[in-house]
């Protein structure tokens, strides 16, 4: 009984990968696409091919009648710290008849069997809600509107970038290296604002060897994300320079240099905070904003306290000038550790060991923020995601980069 049951579950899942096998997310005629110029045909976030992806594709017509076009709702999110105060319009492909109609008056189904376009879940959208009911017998999921869409894909934003993150190192950066340096000219990025445009000036100044819509994306991501972000450093130990490895043999922490691997991993799992817990240089309450908290943890008379921090940029300044803040004359002898929150994974993270995103357009509960991140690649991701300035190690960040934040 319980095998035929097993079989039961089996017959049925294949049977919903086979219906969702069965939907094509590629336009079924000439696609609308209301971009202008050669890149008008490549999402300007993450650089994927609109035509192929143009049933979950978005747009905006912005007030000074410049338009944009996603590849999804994803990559409008990550767009909308940007154009937020610029928007006139909210368009969507409606997946029924290839049209563009208005967002705001759509009828979304979230979660089907589709796989999702740059995220975990999918979203399609329909003009009439017949069609998205019609869908939704076939495929699964809920029928929702474009507020809640929008906070779905909001909320789920940092796990899906992660999730890209992950893809693209394992797969796309090699297969991109690996082409380029075959089939390619050297290539500078630094002229081009947005992926599609570097696209487009690949295709149409035969910067490469004739290739095929993949290899083309591939190479784009591979000179985007990693050659136009090469910001690899090593950890500084005192007066000298070591690698990432940043082992420099010490026994304990060393606030101005590094600490040993062995100590790394000695970090505690999670990080406490209360609805006392003020942060001493704003006075903010920190609980209010858990996702930026930031800690130094020190000893004092013989017990262990915490200071925490609504932020890592609040957090330096009280690091490099403690006295300013309080009586805390002699803490800096006494520090233990610093730690940061991840920004996707909330994950504490020894500051020293951590990459900071600056001059992005993602702002802290006091504004511009030093971003913190466990890896360099989840920096990276996020700056390319988020217009970042740079990235930073923990001993790269000085009293005037951290001020400068304020201006």
């Amino acid at each position: 009984m319980r095998k035929i049951v097993v079989s039961l579950v089996l017959l049925l899942s294949l049977s919903f990968t086979l219906q969702a096998a069965n939907f094509s997310k590629v336009a079924e005629g000439t696609p609308h696409l209301i971009q202008e110029g050669s890149q008008k045909m490549w999402c300007p976030v993450c650089g994927m091919n609109l035509k192929m992806f143009y049933k979950t594709s978005h747009a905006v017509v912005l007030k000074d009648g410049k338009k944009k076009q996603y590849c999804s709702i994803r990559c409008l999110v990550a767009d909308w710290p940007i154009i937020k105060d610029k928007i006139k319009e909210i368009l969507v492909v409606d997946a029924k008849t290839g049209e563009l109609i208005n967002a705001k008056s759509a009828y979304y189904v979230v979660g089907s069997k589709v796989k999702g376009t740059m995220s975990m879940v999918s979203k399609i959208a329909f003009a009439k809600e017949k069609d998205a009911k019609a869908f939704q017998q076939k495929f699964g999921g809920k029928i929702s509107d474009f507020n809640r869409v929008f906070k779905i894909a909001s909320e789920s934003l940092n796990k899906d970038s992660m999730m890209v993150a992950k893809k693209k190192q394992i797969k796309m950066y090699p297969m991109g290296k690996k082409i380029y340096t075959k089939m390619c000219k050297p290539i500078d990025v630094k002229g081009f604002s947005h992926i599609n445009e570097l696209k487009a000036a690949i295709r149409a100044e035969k910067l490469c060897k004739p290739m095929k819509e993949k290899q083309l994306q591939a190479v784009a991501l591979y000179l985007w994300d990693v050659k136009r972000v090469n910001t690899k450093r090593g950890c500084n130990c005192g007066m000298m320079r070591q690698n990432s490895s940043c082992n420099c043999n010490m026994n304990k922490m060393n606030m101005k240099g590094c600490r040993s691997s062995a100590n790394m991993g000695q970090v505690a799992s999670k990080m406490g905070l209360t609805k006392t817990d003020k942060c001493p240089v704003c006075g903010m309450f920190v609980y209010k904003y858990p996702k930026w908290a930031a800690f130094i943890y020190y000893e004092q008379d013989g017990k262990s306290k915490y200071l925490a921090f609504d932020g890592v940029k609040d957090m330096m300044k009280f690091y490099f000038e403690p006295v300013k803040w309080g009586k805390y004359e002699n803490i800096k002898n006494s520090i233990k550790k610093i730690l940061v929150r991840d920004y996707y994974t909330l994950k504490p993270v020894l500051a020293e060991s951590a990459w900071y995103v600056v001059g992005s357009n993602v702002f802290g509960p006091m504004g511009n923020e030093l971003i913190p991140f466990k890896t360099e690649e989840a920096a990276k991701n996020f700056m390319v995601d988020h217009k970042g300035k740079k990235i930073l190690r923990f001993n790269d960040i000085t009293k005037e980069i951290v001020y400068k934040l304020d201006e």
